[in-house]
């Protein structure tokens, strides 16, 4: 049965990181394979995960509109005389960045006004199917819900909702959680993350917090020994285990992780 974890909250607040540290906290202490979906078109999730970057899910989607509106082949089948939907199949596992216990997919662009909508149905059927390959998914989204509104993920169990310590970033997770139930996707738990926090959580964000009926389910302090991995490139995944980041999401991770 796979486990499924999305992040989400306003740009800058420390998505990726959280979710790379997520990701080798999988590896370490829980078994089985975990496939990592960057879902944010800045697609930067390979770098501090230390992979290469295939092919985008979006880049795919586009080749097959191009090769349909020049070559007619909606009305045929594609190269080698696969079907569409074998196609996309292919191109999908062909982009899947495979590691030692974790494979990346990077979705990119959403769809656009010129999209190719049965091509999109079609990659949401192949991503589907590709998750349930894996016993745990993480999916770092963009600046939003937006590949999650539009439905190119299966369910999700546990939503994370992402802040610094300011008000502008809690009621832009205050906003997604009210988003949740006009979702097409079930979410199972919801829970809100504060990030970079110096010297506790401040007295007006943790009244604010109970206010906005967020469930905190806890806090990272800002970490100057990741302030190294960030200037030279490193993976974040490298980082040493006894950083206070890397605790702070391990306690995290064990409260919503079976």
């Amino acid at each position: 049965m796979t486990t499924t974890i999305a992040l989400a909250g306003k740009g800058g607040t420390g998505k990726t990181t959280i979710s790379a540290l997520l990701v080798r906290y999988l590896i370490e202490e829980r078994q089985g394979a975990i496939l990592a979906i960057d879902a944010d078109p800045a697609t930067n999730l390979n770098l501090v995960l230390g992979l290469e970057a295939g092919q985008s899910v979006g880049a795919i989607r586009e080749e097959m509109l191009d090769m349909v509106q020049t070559s007619g082949a909606l009305a045929g089948s594609m190269p080698g005389g696969m079907s569409k939907q074998e196609y996309l199949d292919y191109q999908v596992q062909m982009a899947l960045e495979e590691g030692e216990r974790v494979d990346l997919l990077v979705m990119g662009r959403p769809e656009g006004p010129g999209c190719y909508c049965a091509a999109n149905q079609m990659l949401r059927v192949i991503v589907d199917k590709l998750e349930k390959q894996y016993d745990y998914v993480v999916i770092d989204n963009e600046a939003g819900m937006e590949h999650l509104s539009r439905r190119t993920t299966r369910d999700v169990d546990v939503l994370l909702l992402v802040t610094d310590p300011t008000q502008r970033g809690l009621i832009t997770a205050s906003h997604m959680a009210h988003m949740v139930p006009e979702l097409e996707i079930g979410v199972e738990r919801v829970h809100l993350i504060v990030n970079r926090l110096r010297d506790g959580l401040p007295e007006p964000l943790a009244k604010a917090i109970e206010e906005h009926g967020l469930n905190l389910i806890g806090t990272i302090p800002d970490d100057a020994a990741m302030a190294e991995y960030e200037f030279t490139g490193r993976p974040l995944v490298e980082l040493p285990g006894d950083t206070v980041v890397y605790q702070a999401i391990r306690e995290i991770a064990a409260q919503i992780v079976p």
